[in-house]
């Protein structure tokens, strides 16, 4: 009973926990486990101290979501979401070090101001002036009525606000981004002070490969020294073998076989779509006129040729098995020429707003029109002109050019290929009335209509059952402890890699969109030598996990490709800098092999030497050196060098540099991007999305 009596008196203590454990559970099932590390259940990151709350992040990518529709995956969302919570908490931090705020009333005459509030007629006064007290009841009715279009117009203002922040910062930054005049002499100068030399230049190249070793503590030593250029998020590198499920010929032969079954029925079917429907047909009527070069290139010679009624097949067609009747046979020509004045109507496609007359006066103008130019021609052109609504068209008289069977919407295009030239009428279209004339015609020939019963060619169940015995054979001898790359080159299979997959990643190369094998090489308790078989849409994978890499600097083995030349390069610097012993430019040359090589207007704006390539370091020396006095062991992008700088021309002075000081300040405003980046990478952001979306 004392038990009890505990239990009651901490009822609603256990409420909370439950309903909290419940919460997380709801946004990911697998974090239940992780409960009680309220890292994982209450925060999804922290930004400059500032803890951002699953309650938070969830509901503005709910609100993302329902925005964008189904246009983005759930890992794209959720880095959208994430990229702008970061946007706007930084901004947010540096207006508040800075002592700047964002008021209410800022944000209130960024909104009506905007030109799509301010020009709103719903919010104008009779005299058609923006009226603020009709739109503060216009949201207060809204708040109070529909929930739906208050979230809508509250994500507006809040982003008005974001904006607002972002705004006032970058302004306030920029406002101090200018140059001087003598910052605009000074980059005049840089670009057009032209220099001839004399260098001399050995390559890399000259040094062999073999003569440089490399070993791990150098690469290691290197990796601490720039620790900041090899810092990793924590990634996974896995391979797998993926079983397709394709039908075999077997079952390509079946298939055929019982569509061929079907040619007499078709040929007797009365109702072509009814046919189709009740034989589950994969392809739908299309009853539409076909020219020659739009028909199979196996058929078409025979097509053309038949006649009304005849069945053609089965044949292959792409991924199909099909039989096609003829249903029509008739002459069109290839293209037409026509022109037309379109009178739209209220609700007809692309109207636009002036547009106000009912369908029936549509009607009613476009037969005016039709009975004023059969009387007399010559008045269609200026008609089209005053009264299309066409206007591309209307500027050239109506005149639409010449044009393709599939150009036109159905209506217009059945018209004017299979009315004759000279023809006039009134065609109605889901844009309205025309007032159509055929100009001219060309290029008849036969074409047809065909109803084409499909199949589309599939694995069978027993093909199916096949990979799949594969697949899980497969992994059965991974499960013997079998090495995974042995096992399949003992059966032949094509191992795939997929390398430095991260935690929110959602595509595996060769695979696409596989989020599922992403978390599973996520899980807490995955470990190198894992593997596990998972079955896609039309194939089987057999993944393996191959190297676990954490969060922190990047291993020696996954930085030796990307630091083993870098080192290379100076180990063969210092051993050609040995050979730069002479004082003369001659007697260098002389004890590398190579010859004295002469550069004439060489500029820092491009670094270019004959004969070398592009140098900008070692251009950026000749910019500043003595003349006439010898540089050695200068390491540039492609060898080593010694050089002469013999004659420096400065360029004409001008009268004043203002055009290059506005230039320097207008590139320097435009890198607002840039500012931002500065200062996100020295915000201090933890990304924990992982712990919602994985094992970990």
């Amino acid at each position: 009973m004392a038990i009890l009596s505990k239990i009651r008196e901490r009822s609603m203590f256990l409420i909370i926990i439950i309903g909290l454990a419940l919460f997380a559970f709801v946004l990911d099932p697998s974090t239940l486990g992780d409960f009680f590390n309220s890292n994982k259940v209450n925060e999804v990151g922290v930004i400059n101290g500032e803890s951002i709350s699953r309650q938070e992040y969830v509901q503005e990518l709910e609100e993302y979501k329902q925005r964008v529709g189904s246009r983005v995956s759930e890992m794209q969302a959720s880095k959208s979401v994430w990229d702008n919570i970061v946007r706007k908490k930084i901004y947010q931090n540096q207006l508040s070090e800075a002592g700047i705020s964002v008021g209410e009333a800022d944000v209130w005459n960024e909104i009506i101001n905007a030109p799509s509030v301010k020009n709103n007629p719903q919010f104008q006064n009779e005299g058609g002036l923006f009226d603020e007290a009709k739109f503060k009841q216009f949201l207060a009715d809204t708040k109070e009525n529909n929930d739906q279009m208050w979230r809508a117009w509250s994500n507006y203002m809040n982003q008005i606000r974001d904006n607002s922040e972002r705004n006032t910062y970058n302004n306030l930054v920029t406002a101090g981004l200018g140059a001087s005049l003598k910052e605009g002499e000074f980059q005049y100068m840089i670009d057009n002070t032209k220099m001839n030399t004399q260098f001399v230049y050995v390559p890399y190249t000259s040094v062999a490969d073999s003569l440089i070793k490399i070993n791990k503590s150098e690469i290691a030593s290197y990796i601490k020294n720039h620790e900041s250029e090899f810092k990793v998020e924590a990634s996974r590198d896995i391979s797998y073998v993926k079983f397709d499920i394709t039908a075999t010929p077997e079952d390509e032969k079946a298939i055929q076989d019982d569509v061929a079954l079907l040619t007499e029925d078709f040929k007797t079917a009365s109702n072509n779509a009814e046919f189709l429907n009740q034989n589950d047909s994969d392809i739908n009527l299309d009853e539409n006129f076909k020219y020659e070069n739009q028909i199979n290139t196996n058929i078409a010679p025979a097509i053309i040729k038949g006649s009304q009624g005849e069945v053609f097949g089965p044949y292959k067609d792409d991924s199909f098995i099909k039989i096609t009747k003829i249903t029509e046979v008739a002459q069109l020509p290839d293209s037409v020429k026509a022109s037309h004045i379109l009178i739209p109507f209220l609700g007809s496609q692309r109207a636009t707003p002036d547009v106000t007359r009912t369908e029936e006066e549509a009607k009613k103008m476009a037969d005016s029109i039709l009975k004023i130019v059969k009387r007399n021609r010559s008045k269609f052109g200026k008609i089209a002109q005053d009264l299309s609504s066409d206007k591309g068209s209307a500027a050239k008289e109506g005149d639409l050019g010449w044009f393709t069977y599939n150009r036109m919407t159905p209506e217009f295009r059945d018209f004017v290929f299979e009315g004759s030239k000279r023809d006039i009428d009134v065609v109605k279209t889901p844009f309205g009335y025309h007032v159509i004339k055929i100009d001219d015609q060309k290029n008849k020939q036969t074409v047809v209509k065909l109803a084409t019963f499909g199949k589309k060619i599939v694995p069978s169940e027993a093909t199916e059952n096949a990979v799949f015995q594969k697949a899980e054979q497969f992994a059965l001898a991974l499960s013997k402890d079998n090495d995974f790359s042995e096992a399949a080159k003992e059966n032949n299979y094509s191992i795939k890699p997929a390398v430095g997959l991260k935690a929110l990643d959602e595509n595996v190369p060769g695979l696409g969109n596989q989020r599922q094998i992403v978390s599973w090489a996520f899980e807490k308790d995955a470990e190198v030598g894992a593997f596990k078989r998972f079955d896609l849409e039309g194939s089987h994978v057999v993944a393996f996990v191959n190297a676990i890499t954490p969060k922190g600097l990047m291993s020696v083995e996954k930085a030796t490709s990307r630091v083993k030349p870098i080192l290379v390069i100076e180990k063969k610097a210092e051993l050609l800098s040995e050979k730069f012993n002479a004082s003369t430019l001659a007697d260098i040359a002389k004890e590398n092999n190579v010859t004295v090589r002469n550069a004439n207007g060489v500029n820092l704006k491009s670094p270019t030497l004959s004969g070398a390539g592009s140098e900008p370091k070692v251009v950026g020396a000749m910019y500043n050196a003595e003349l006439n006095k010898v540089y050695k062991n200068i390491e540039g992008d492609r060898g080593v060098y010694a050089f002469s700088v013999v004659k420096r021309e400065l360029p004409t002075a001008l009268p004043n540099y203002e055009t290059n000081r506005k230039n320097i300040a207008q590139e320097r405003k435009r890198k607002t991007y840039a500012m931002y980046e500065a200062i996100k990478k020295a915000a201090d952001v933890e990304d924990n999305r992982s712990f919602m979306y994985s094992g970990n």
